[in-house]
């Protein structure tokens, strides 16, 4: 038994051809951005910043009460939720008895998550957002887990991010 071994065009082994046509792209848009440079799409950052839509889901934040404390009831379901699984919360019993637990420990690691959106949604007391904030810089990897004092208090929530529900209303609701 022979067996005949297929042999492609020499052609399509060649990759000068391929190199030529992608170099000659970039050097026409090299030329375009020279000579046009007021039609760039540029942003001189970080004096200009791009606007986002307010659809735009960045950062996370904690919402707070009016009396300053967090919404968040430690009911897990932001953690549950999460398909990075980059939501930890350790829950206590609260001392004032109609609260019955809090967040002790609420951290996000920030280098796992897929930013979905998935966490806000799933919150039932408005207690976690995804706030208009993009920006994440950092010198090493632990600075990217972030706890309560940054997702709720960090200074440029200026003392927080109060939240859409009133206290009184839910209250009263029954809620």
């Amino acid at each position: 038994m022979s067996f005949k071994v297929k042999r492609e065009p020499v052609r399509s082994s060649w990759y000068l051809p391929g190199i030529l046509v992608g170099l000659g792209f970039t050097f026409k848009k090299m030329l375009q951005n020279l000579f046009n440079q007021k039609k760039m799409v540029t942003l001189n950052y970080p004096e200009e910043k791009y606007q986002y839509g307010p659809r735009f889901k960045g950062n996370h934040v904690l919402t707070v009460k009016k009396d300053g404390s967090l919404r968040c009831t430690a009911c897990m379901l932001c953690a549950t939720n999460c398909p990075a699984d980059c939501i930890r919360i350790t829950a206590s019993e609260h001392e004032d008895p109609s609260v019955e637990k809090f967040p002790i420990s609420y951290e996000i690691d920030i280098l796992r998550c897929v930013f979905c959106g998935f966490c806000e949604e799933a919150c039932p007391v408005d207690a976690i957002r995804m706030g208009p904030e993009w920006q994440t810089a950092a010198l090493n990897g632990s600075e990217f887990t972030y706890d309560i004092r940054h997702l709720a208090y960090r200074p440029q929530l200026k003392g927080g991010v109060p939240s859409v529900l009133d206290d009184q209303e839910r209250h009263s609701a029954g809620i």
